[in-house]
């Protein structure tokens, strides 16, 4: 589910925004939660398990390094294994088969494992707050429910970016809201969505344009270069604004701004 998508747009987003903002305090970490992972459940209605495994598996380490600080180091390491053996595994392990068929002439079948939706998002910010405890910097998350919202927040879930444990600790507990950042961030999404619409998506167009057509000339490389790289620059840029906004003005309006 895209941020531009009608479907984000008019149904999920105003969904979520009406069921948080009527939801005691206390719930609205769980309305958080639900509303992220089914937003994850959307695109990734399978590896929505991997996620939920990482988490259950950060949460566990957090709470053994905290309580066993003579062995802290063998489980942090052992946190560490089984997140980038999980983005190895799915990110590198054709590029891995593929190479040793080439160098030893093997014929090793490859996996064609598809890659998660943001799993190397979820898995550094899971690092992120392993290594955070395991230096004694922040405490230990004993809430399954505010560590898998920190996770699993969809603002950041697609397209980042990286958010570090220790940044939002405090605002997993508590945090304040008002008009003037929910008007702060309407705006800020708002630019988001238009560089998205009115300048990613038309350039993304233009390049369609040019490798359908059969006139290719010396300029024409030159606009579709140079029209390519400027949809991937208002690409992200655009996710980033929408995102931040999302972040800023709906719920966690005392999130530091990345």
């Amino acid at each position: 589910m895209l941020f531009s998508s009608i479907s984000f747009l008019y149904y999920f987003l105003p969904c979520v925004i009406l069921i948080y903002f009527c939801s005691p305090k206390k719930l609205k970490n769980l309305v958080l939660l639900v509303s992220s992972l089914f937003f994850y459940f959307y695109g990734e209605p399978v590896y929505i398990l991997i996620m939920i495994g990482s988490i259950i598996s950060a949460y566990i380490h957090g709470i053994l390094i905290d309580k066993y600080p003579k062995h802290k180091k063998k489980f942090l390491i052992s946190a560490t294994i089984i997140s980038l053996g999980l983005l190895g595994l799915f990110k590198y392990s054709n590029f891995i088969i593929s190479n040793i068929n080439i160098i030893f002439n093997a014929d090793i079948v490859l996996l064609k494992l598809a890659l998660p939706i943001g799993i190397s998002f979820y898995t550094f910010q899971i690092l992120s707050y392993v290594i955070d405890v395991y230096n004694g910097k922040v405490e230990v998350q004993k809430s399954f429910i505010k560590l898998a919202t920190y996770v699993s927040l969809f603002p950041q879930l697609i397209a980042g970016p990286i958010v570090r444990y220790i940044d939002i600790e405090k605002e997993l507990k508590t945090r304040k809201h008002s008009f003037e950042n929910f008007a702060l961030g309407t705006r800020r999404f708002v630019l988001g969505l238009g560089k998205k619409i009115l300048i990613a998506n038309q350039l993304g167009e233009l390049c369609k344009i040019f490798l359908q057509s059969n006139e290719l000339s010396v300029a024409f490389y030159w606009i579709y270069g140079i029209s390519f790289m400027l949809q991937i620059y208002f690409d992200f840029s655009a996710y980033s604004d929408m995102a931040i906004g999302l972040r800023k003005n709906i719920w966690l309006s005392l999130f530091r701004e990345f």
